[in-house]
């Protein structure tokens, strides 16, 4: 199968949508099939494959990190493409390379699929503080009800966020689609080497957060938390690791709060080498995002076999359904502090939620998620081509 995937966000730009795309992507090309990836050009460069090609791009105002692709330029690139020689295309973003791969799927005569992975309505209004929030979710799900009926088929990582499409009124068929976990996401890390790369005591009780440092992923509420949790546990300590726009503001609210001595900012990790340790040299991951598609970075804990504690809201839920290896609370602070307390305090129940946070883990092996993702690829273009005759 011949596909061309379409993206304004890759590496080195770490988010879930960027996991998504690498981890379906390798083992589609393992599987032998053709996957050309369009996606921007970053000022760091990158050791990339034949088949993916990097395009200009442009910042995004209040949002450094993030890139939109030159319309101009991508629809100059797709000219050498002709008829015959791509099956179908996908779509990974809502911007450039959503308007830009329904057009290439127009001229080219295929199919075009769409991946949603951000939950845009709770998301927009923290970029765009300047408009009433209620303004923002209309626009968000104006946008999203006209860009849905442009293609043939949508893919949503969770059951919710599909349940959240349908209620905005898309009518276009929808197939839940989960990121899997590569192989590589179950080696150990060292978490030894990142307590000492930090300084950080072996015996000092360790809780994470990984993920984009933004405010739509609740960073606040474990602040907040965290000192109602010093009262249980004084020398508890928050590990950050991530960058984004929220960081700013994350570092005047630790110093507000009087937590300087229980927060450490880390930065970016990279995912196949200082990340697994950094996972693996915690106690307990903790997250409390309102608007996760999935939640790729639980998965990735438990299977670094670090228990969890979260919420479960939106695609979160059908992460931590029937997961042993994690405890559910909600986003209460008190509550919250008291189930993170329990765990650093319980040396053996930790011990034994790590032996189930993995086996949780391997429900989710990447290469069955590419299986059915070619699946429902190859239903989507024997629906075309039924159409088209």
């Amino acid at each position: 199968m011949r596909i061309l995937m379409v993206s304004d966000v890759y590496f080195p730009r770490v988010n879930g949508v960027s996991t998504s795309i690498q981890t379906y992507r390798t083992d589609l090309l393992a599987a032998g099939h053709q996957c050309l990836l369009v996606a921007p050009e970053y000022p760091v460069s990158m050791a990339d494959d034949e088949a993916l090609f990097r395009l200009p791009s442009r910042r995004v105002p209040r949002d450094p990190e993030d890139r939109l692709l030159s319309l101009k330029r991508l629809r100059q690139w797709s000219l050498a493409l002709q008829p015959g020689e791509i099956d179908i295309v996908h779509v990974q973003t809502p911007f450039t390379a959503h308007y830009a791969g329904v057009s290439i799927a127009k001229r080219l005569g295929v199919p075009v699929v769409e991946s949603y992975h951000t939950y845009f309505e709770h998301y927009l209004h923290h970029y765009l503080p300047a408009l009433p929030a209620a303004l923002t979710r209309r626009f968000a799900r104006r946008v999203t009800l006209s860009q849905c009926r442009q293609v043939s088929r949508l893919l949503s990582p969770s059951r919710q966020m599909a349940d959240a499409l349908r209620a905005y009124g898309v009518q276009t068929p929808i197939d839940v689609m989960p990121t899997g976990l590569p192989p590589s996401a179950f080696a150990l890390g060292e978490g030894a080497r990142f307590r000492q790369l930090h300084d950080i005591p072996a015996t000092r009780p360790l809780a994470l957060f990984v993920g984009r440092v933004a405010h739509e992923k609740n960073i606040d509420f474990l602040l907040r938390m965290l000192g109602a949790l010093r009262a249980r546990c004084p020398e508890a300590l928050l590990v950050i690791a991530g960058e984004g726009p929220a960081e700013g503001h994350l570092h005047r609210q630790v110093q507000a709060l009087g937590l300087t001595r229980n927060v450490l900012f880390v930065g970016y990790m990279e995912r196949f080498t200082t990340l697994p340790d950094c996972y693996h040299a915690a106690d307990v991951f903790v997250f409390a995002s309102r608007t996760e598609t999935q939640g790729l970075v639980l998965l990735e804990a438990m299977a670094q076999g670090t228990p969890v504690v979260s919420t479960a809201v939106m695609g979160t839920v059908d992460v931590l359904t029937g997961a042993n290896g994690a405890v559910v609370v909600p986003e209460d602070e008190q509550l919250f502090a008291a189930a993170v307390a329990e765990l650093l305090h319980d040396r053996e129940r930790r011990a034994r939620l790590s032996v189930l946070a993995r086996e949780d883990a391997r429900r989710w092996a990447s290469a069955a998620m590419a299986e059915k993702l070619v699946a429902v690829y190859a239903g989507v273009i024997e629906q075309h081509r039924r159409e088209a005759a």
